[in-house]
């Protein structure tokens, strides 16, 4: 496995090293499957005391309490993350593939620090394998060219690539100054995959654009200089066979009570959101339409509160503090406007917290809210879905959303629209008790059949379908896995 984020952190704390299980819904769900097929995590280190926890070779076992995989931990600078991390990948990729109007930035030296730390990865990986057989499972945009350096070195290993963000249109794609070439770095992968049929074909569709290439739409393939790279589309899924016991745990239990009284929550029905606070969650869209809401339907003043989730990210950029002082102003204002005895209104809690804690916070949940702009595909809203077995809540879903495609009877309402969400908002909190439960039920069996595992069986079954092996090596026991 190899990715950008790390499954865990250590930080210190008043002189004390702690162990933080990072709550981001693809790092959890991929925690899950390494947990359970054992191999080698590629990941950087970014907590202020993952240096001290490591062997020499940056490499510690994971999870802690229960050693099931190695995490080797890749070093980056200061300069190394403004480069590769906030200029390429989230400065120009980030906003080029999400259609959300935020002009992606294009700098040279931003793309050539992003080719070295991709190249820094892939050493990393090898360094790993060895001179053994492995599967190399590459995780999102951050890695769109380590594949190109592993095939360089080693023709053998069989490598895939899971883009987990959106891939835009060839007419979109085209303004990228080095297109080609990521592309052509893409096309090292045996296969590539997203989360939805309509990615991959609009990635066909970019190949066929700009590449001397023959793309098989049938197929789904692209045959170039002799090789083959199969494209395919897999919805992600969470680990339900976790998330269920820990939100019907005595100690989850025990955590929503304390949230509750801390918050002043007696009395009151719960909305809640879980987002990092980035431009494309539709955080400022949500308060908005919460907002109107009350405007609309002043008779849940008082009655309805709302808790945001807000991990701070890439403060460095403009456009991610800009959406955290306006996700700022619009608590307050709704705070100001529509007092409550009890406490807030709005809790907007700016802070990232570990999954175990996140748990509680769903189960209290009587609404959840998923209103991004634009998603690949958005596990909040599997995990609330998951983490909700008495079935007493709702789920609000933007259609702009990978998930939307599965969880159709979901409260779908677009971002948008805000006197559409309001609606919604009101729709689902006075839905009859009966229809409300049944379907939560429908939904949430959506997520039990198609869960985490199941989602890494397909992948692994299409890598040996489409005979994309090593000869003699079964994936999911190799090395690398």
């Amino acid at each position: 496995m190899v990715s950008n984020r790390e499954p865990y952190t250590h930080v210190r704390e008043g002189g004390e090293i702690r162990v933080v299980r990072n709550a981001g819904g693809l790092t959890v769900a991929l925690d899950s499957v390494s947990q359970a097929l054992g191999g080698v995590w590629v990941a950087h280190g970014n907590g202020n005391a993952d240096r001290a926890t490591v062997d020499r070779h940056g490499r510690i076992a994971c999870p802690p309490e229960a050693p099931a995989y190695t995490l080797r931990r890749v070093w980056l600078s200061r300069e190394d993350h403004a480069r590769y991390y906030s200029g390429f990948s989230n400065g120009a990729l980030w906003p080029l593939c999400h259609i959300v109007y935020v002009r992606p930035r294009f700098r040279l030296e931003e793309w050539q620090r992003y080719r070295e730390i991709n190249q820094r990865f892939a050493e990393a990986v090898l360094a790993e394998v060895a001179d053994q057989p492995a599967f190399v499972f590459i995780q999102d945009y951050h890695l769109a060219l380590a594949a190109r350096t592993l095939k360089e070195r080693r023709p053998d290993l069989e490598v895939a690539l899971f883009w987990h963000i959106p891939w835009p249109n060839p007419e979109v794609f085209r303004i990228l100054p080095w297109r080609d070439e990521l592309l052509e770095g893409m096309l090292a992968n045996d296969m590539i995959a997203f989360h939805i049929r309509a990615h991959a074909l609009n990635f066909l569709d970019n190949v066929a654009a700009a590449l001397e290439a023959r793309v098989d739409h049938e197929q789904l393939a692209v045959h170039r200089g002799g090789s083959r790279t199969w494209v395919r589309h897999f919805p992600i899924g969470v680990n339900t066979d976790e998330i269920a016991p820990m939100a019907e745990s005595e100690e989850a239990r025990v955590a929503e009570r304390a949230i509750r009284s801390h918050l002043g929550l007696e009395g009151c029905r719960v909305g809640l959101g879980v987002d990092r606070l980035d431009y494309t969650k539709g955080i400022p869209e949500r308060l908005e339409a919460l907002e109107r809401f009350f405007e609309k339907y002043p008779e849940w003043i008082g009655r309805f509160c709302f808790i945001q989730i807000g991990v701070p990210s890439r403060i460095e950029l403009k456009e991610y503090r800009d959406v955290l002082l306006r996700t700022r102003a619009l608590a307050q204002r709704i705070n100001q406007r529509f007092p409550r005895p009890g406490g807030p209104t709005v809790h907007l809690l700016e802070t990232n917290l570990d999954f175990r804690d996140l748990v509680a916070y769903y189960r209290m949940a009587d609404l959840c809210a998923v209103t991004s702009l634009h998603d690949g595909m958005n596990l909040v809203a599997k995990e609330y879905l998951a983490a909700t077995p008495d079935l007493d809540g709702a789920l609000v879903l933007s259609p702009f959303t990978g998930a939307a495609r599965e969880l159709e009877r979901a409260w779908i309402a677009s971002p948008y629209d805000r006197e559409g969400m309001a609606d919604v908002y009101h729709g689902a909190l006075t839905e009859p008790e009966g229809s409300r439960r049944e379907r939560m039920a429908a939904l949430r069996e959506t997520v039990l059949r198609h869960n985490i595992f199941d989602w890494a069986i397909e992948v692994f079954d299409t890598v040996q379908r489409l005979t994309l092996r090593t000869p003699g090596i079964d994936p999911l026991e190799a090395h690398g896995g």
